[in-house]
């Protein structure tokens, strides 16, 4: 099995929480890339933001992704906020030309087959300094993902609606069941 696993799904369905609480009981995990580039730019004060110019935004999160593969190997599980994937529903979402870098890597970046996405979830859905959408955004970004991933022949694995410590006791699960 490729020990790269992947978590999707709209912005604030709790994938971090999730991802926290397998970093706490031993697992690696890879950061999420979106934060890290609004980070930078508000810091630096520069424009690649998804207010101000996506195609800048994508094409860094890019950028980011390759370098997210390139850090963690595959010997260890670890856990992927999100994913080169990403980027591509991110731009079909926002209307963005793909760049033939982007399509290159989605095929080229090979992930564990089995994805995990994260299902919409209003009632913890929270807007935050990074995450602007609102819930019909986040809604839209989820079905964008699940035609990314599948596009690219992954299989999504729908996590339940449930507390933190069910759904990573659902995803341990679903890994060890093979």
């Amino acid at each position: 099995m490729n020990n790269r696993i992947i978590f999707t799904g709209g912005p604030g369905s709790g994938k971090t929480s999730v991802i926290e609480l397998l970093c706490h009981m031993g697992y690696q995990s890879a950061p999420e890339v979106g934060r890290k580039v609004i980070q930078a730019q508000v810091k630096s004060e520069g424009s690649a933001l998804p207010w101000l110019d996506k195609t800048a935004f994508r094409d860094e999160m890019v950028l980011e992704e390759i370098n997210n593969y390139e850090n963690f190997g595959d010997a260890e599980i670890t856990f992927y906020d999100r994913s080169i994937i990403d980027s591509y529903g991110y731009s079909k979402l926002e209307c963005l030309t793909i760049s033939e870098l982007l399509l290159v890597k989605c095929r080229e970046l090979g992930y564990c087959r089995k994805v995990f996405i994260f299902p919409p979830w209003e009632e913890i859905y929270e807007n935050d300094a990074e995450r602007k959408q609102d819930f019909d955004e986040a809604l839209a970004t989820y079905h964008e993902m699940m035609n990314a991933y599948t596009k690219f022949g992954y299989d999504l694995i729908e996590v339940p609606k449930a507390s933190i410590k069910e759904r990573v006791q659902f995803i341990v699960g679903q890994l060890i069941d093979g």
